[in-house]
C-alpha cells in the first residue's frame, strides 16, 4: 500500500510538484481549503482523510510527540 500525503502549507511547491510528478497520491491544506488550521487541527484534517501529513514545521513535531505520549492516534507525520 503507497503512502498517501497530506502536505502543510509551508512545504515549498517545488516538493509538491516534485513529488506529484513522481505519482505520489497527495493533496494540499491550500486545495482541501485547510491552510489556516492550527497545527492539532490539521493533524486531525489529515488523520480524517487517511493521508499521513508532510511538514517542515517543528511545531507539528511537538504535537506528535504530545499525542503519542497520550495515545491519541494519527495517521503518521513525515518532517523534511
Amino acid at each position: 500500500m503507497a503512502i498517501r500525503l497530506y502536505m502543510d502549507h509551508n512545504v515549498p511547491r517545488a516538493i509538491t510538484n516534485g513529488l506529484k510528478l513522481k505519482g505520489i497520491d497527495l493533496i494540499t491544506a491550500y486545495e482541501d481549503g485547510s491552510s489556516q488550521l492550527d497545527d492539532s487541527k490539521l493533524l486531525d484534517r489529515a488523520s480524517e482523510l487517511e493521508r499521513v501529513l508532510f511538514t517542515r514545521d517543528y511545531n507539528l513535531l511537538q504535537e506528535a510527540t504530545k499525542r503519542q505520549r497520550t495515545g491519541v492516534p494519527f495517521c503518521g507525520i513525515i518532517y523534511a
